[in-house]
């Protein structure tokens, strides 16, 4: 049997705020100054995107541990945002996974392994065990998790479900991204904090890959080539640590330079003597970034136009979003039996992860 990707469920917390309403909030903070307020509504303004989702209710209006009585940012301790993840993140683990086994085909009690991932937070049992007992897996279901590997963290850990399909026929291998980022929101003149505040979003998405004798009741990707690639430099152009007031992220305009530069030959590695793809799942790492890619591989509008469109309307989720992409492409009855998809995703270091998949609209 191949190895598939049979299913993909995503889930966002209720509370989505207009972009133009976070830009206010932000540029009226008492600490920022007019040049400040000037980046800040720059940064907003040409981010493309027109709302995201976040598990800090408040900064919609009214005061809570985030937000005081005055509409100020308050600066909780890693440990007070950390706190908010424990209780925030394993719902919406369970609602993508949820929904990824509906579509699917398959039961929780089919599932023999979990591989979780995330970056902005921690605690033990984790996010893998909860799902264990909040979905109903079997308790003897192999558990891992990917932690902190950043905006790329989704690629490997559908290439680890793949491995385990490929070595173990009949295997069914559930993959869970959630990531809180709002959780990290801070008052900043920095204009590297200041673009991180601008992109970054909460989501959750889940991915049903398996070897099993089942059909699938819709579309599914055969699993190809996944490849890594670490940049020539870069490797302190986005950076993601662990301060005493949240995580902390580095992200400078250096980053969609480098990927403009490099991701011509990272691709043609890629691909090696094959065609160039008929759809790409592209990390919105920022709308600069996706401008890069586009002209640096020469590709249409088109080829795009799912990375820009989850861009705009969910933001930067980190590892979530690449499958919030690959769901509109396996959902798209344009793309015909045998579609090629290419996948590219970026992280810390600077790492261009990738992958290839074919679209089968009917597979065992």
């Amino acid at each position: 049997m191949v190895t598939t990707l049979r299913s993909i469920g995503t889930a966002v917390p209720s509370t989505r705020l207009p972009q133009s309403q976070i830009r206010d909030f932000l540029a009226g903070q008492s600490d920022i100054d007019r040049r400040a307020s000037r980046l800040i509504r720059g940064a907003f303004d040409h981010s493309a995107i027109e709302g995201r989702h976040t598990v800090v209710d408040e900064l919609g209006g009214g005061a809570g541990a985030f937000v005081d009585e005055d509409a100020q940012l308050r600066s909780p301790t890693t440990g007070e945002r950390n706190e908010i993840y424990r209780r925030e993140a394993p719902p919406l683990f369970a609602a993508a996974a949820s929904d990824a086994l509906a579509r699917s085909g398959f039961a929780a009690g089919d599932v023999s392994h979990v591989i979780t991932v995330s970056c902005t937070g921690f605690f033990a049992p984790g996010p893998d065990f909860r799902l264990v007992r909040d979905i109903g897996l079997p308790p003897t279901v192999e558990r891992y998790h990917l932690g902190f590997i950043g905006c790329a963290a989704a690629f490997p850990a559908l290439r680890a479900a793949t491995r385990i399909g490929d070595a173990q026929p009949g295997s069914v291998v559930l993959v869970v991204c959630a990531e809180l980022c709002s959780l990290h929101i801070r008052s900043s003149s920095d204009p590297e904090q200041i673009v991180a505040s601008a992109v970054f979003a909460d989501g959750a998405a889940a991915a049903v890959v398996s070897s099993a004798d089942l059909r699938s009741p819709g579309p599914v990707l055969e699993m190809g080539r996944f490849s890594t690639s670490i940049t020539s430099e870069g490797e302190g152009a986005m950076e993601w640590t662990i301060g005493d007031q949240g995580f902390e992220m580095t992200l400078t305009a250096e980053v969609p330079r480098i990927i403009g530069r490099e991701i011509r030959t990272v691709v043609r590695e890629m691909l090696g003597d094959d065609p160039m793809p008929d759809a790409w799942a592209v990390h919105p790492g920022g709308r600069s970034v996706l401008d890069r890619v586009q002209s640096g591989l020469d590709l249409p509008d088109s080829a795009m136009s799912d990375s820009r469109e989850v861009l705009r309307k969910y933001g930067n989720m980190s590892s979530v979003t690449v499958l919030f992409i690959l769901r509109r492409i396996l959902e798209d009855a344009r793309l015909g039996d045998a579609a090629r998809v290419a996948g590219l995703c970026f992280g810390p270091g600077l790492t261009v992860e990738s992958a290839l998949f074919t679209r089968r609209t009917g597979a065992a």
